[in-house]
């Protein structure tokens, strides 16, 4: 098959196209044929795309295939896996610790998977998994949100941002977030009721009684953000482990976590899809053969939504 892969440890820059060795399912996996795969910002910088492990003292994988989103047909199953055939549309979010989906097969675990949101082609649906469940994890499971509480979102502009808008919105909370000015009307658009120029203003000037803040910041933004919450408030970060002091001091809670492969979470979003409450935001379409220049387009660019690559050649382009 045709892959992307890198043989060491590094950037963009160690990516190549290249022929590789088709995969095959072992029991509880599935053979996906690649239609559309996702790719995400700071990947090729987690231990766990290099070893077999989150911390870095796990086996070397390499050569490695990266992309962890995927959305394609299901080509083979292994010994003992039900609910799937082949020839059935599915998407989800690889296990990191995994070859990923910049290749025309992989293997993934069948609970990681769920059937294609109909009203997506692949390269929407491979847009979603990753940005999407680290959403709904944040704001549905770890933040407890709730219909008519009030929810800030940092980055909105952004892949899980993005997100993040449209699901708070879905669940019935007043939404408020920060951007760009140029991206003041696109994130209106998804569902906040405020949008802050982070650029340009303070948010903790314009913005408090909080119930939930979503950070995917980090840094300075992060520590601003406790000003904006309520008491007993709740800080999710997807970007560091919130200062537990300065939670206290704020009497909030402050918590940090890595996504998880998730069918009913991703069940959850497709019924979202299905009702017209969600949306993937897709910057570019890039063929297969153009992966490294698109992560290296994730270092130069802040890309609205996600770049998506093109795996079957005759994917639709948008």
């Amino acid at each position: 098959m045709r892959a992307v892969r890198a043989h060491k440890r590094g950037g963009p820059e160690q990516l190549v196209y290249e022929s590789a060795p088709r995969p095959e399912p072992d029991a509880g996996e599935v053979l996906v044929a690649v239609d559309a795969a996702s790719i995400t910002s700071g990947e090729l910088d987690w231990d766990a795309t290099w070893t077999d492990s989150f911390d870095g003292t796990g086996s070397d994988r390499t050569p490695v295939v990266p992309s962890h989103e995927v959305s394609g047909v299901v080509a083979g199953l292994g010994p003992g896996v039900t609910g799937l055939a082949a020839g059935d549309e599915v998407y989800g979010l690889i296990p990191f610790t995994r070859d990923g989906a910049a290749a025309e097969y992989v293997t993934v675990p069948a609970d990681a998977l769920a059937a294609k949101p109909s009203r997506l082609d692949h390269a929407g649906a491979a847009a979603v998994p990753l940005a999407g469940l680290t959403a709904w994890q944040a704001l549905a499971g770890h933040g407890s949100l709730a219909k008519g509480q009030h929810v800030l979102v940092h980055g909105a502009a952004g892949g899980v941002g993005s997100f993040a808008v449209q699901i708070a919105a879905a669940l019935g909370a007043r939404v408020t977030a920060t951007a760009s000015a140029r991206d003041r009307e696109f994130v209106t658009r998804l569902g906040a009721d405020l949008v802050v120029d982070y650029r340009n203003e303070s948010f903790e000037d314009h913005v408090g009684d909080v119930d939930v803040v979503l950070d995917t910041v980090g840094g300075d933004t992060l520590t601003r953000s406790w000003a904006t919450l309520r008491p007993g408030g709740t800080l999710v970060s997807i970007v560091q482990p919130p200062d537990p002091d300065d939670a206290a001091a704020h009497g909030a809670r402050g918590l940090f976590f890595v996504v998880e492969p998730d069918r009913a979470g991703l069940e959850a979003l497709t019924e979202l899809i299905g009702n017209g409450r969600l949306s993937p935001v897709v910057d570019r379409v890039v063929p297969l053969s153009g992966t490294r220049a698109a992560y290296e387009a994730l270092l130069a660019e802040h890309p609205r939504g996600k770049i998506v690559i093109r795996v079957r050649e005759d994917q639709a382009t948008s």
